[in-house]
């Protein structure tokens, strides 16, 4: 699937606008990690785009969410391993199955980030990520109450595709730059 056919299916299920820029958001920090990596940039900034399909379909109901993607992916021919990926990045809804692959990592703690990443951008005076340095996201880390819902064990799994939280912080960060007034950021 190209780029333009995913960000139609994107915009055929997805309507919130904060939805559409934390799928942006998630393709460009998955297409960065790729990158370092060595691995299929294309492949998983298409993972990183279309993970988040079936949020409104299924109410944002954990339980739920993903295995709808991994339908609507599935009728639309993609890569097993995107759909793979895809339903892993919601453990609620994995039914049992466990992130293996650095790719379900990648994916389960590079969207989870952006969300990190938002809502210490939000509390610039400019609200914008170009203002956001590394630093302010790892002392963010550590503040439980701050931005309560991003799972923090779940950004920590980029050790498990052999990134520090500095390494990977700055990777994330920068891919969100680099598209910030894209996703209104």
């Amino acid at each position: 699937m190209q780029r333009e056919e995913a960000l139609t299916l994107l915009h055929d299920h997805v309507k919130n606008e904060k939805m559409i820029a934390h799928s942006l958001a998630s393709e460009a920090v998955l297409r960065a990690l790729a990158e370092r990596l060595g691995e299929d940039a294309d492949k998983w900034a298409l993972a990183g785009l279309l993970h988040d399909l079936d949020v409104e379909l299924t109410a944002a109901d954990m339980h739920t969410h993903s295995m709808e993607t991994a339908r609507i992916l599935g009728e639309k021919g993609l890569d097993p391993e995107i759909i793979e990926a895809v339903m892993l990045h919601n453990e609620d809804a994995a039914h049992g199955q466990e992130r293996s692959k650095v790719f379900h990592h990648a994916l389960a703690a590079g969207e989870t980030i952006t969300g990190l990443i938002t809502a210490t951008a939000l509390v610039y005076p400019d609200k914008k990520v170009e203002s956001v340095k590394p630093k302010s996201i790892v002392k963010r880390m550590k503040e439980k109450a701050f931005a309560a819902s991003v799972r923090r064990e779940t950004i920590m799994e980029c050790e498990k595709i052999g990134l520090s939280l500095q390494e990977f912080v700055e990777i994330s960060l920068g891919a969100m730059k680099k598209i910030g007034p894209q996703i209104g950021l």
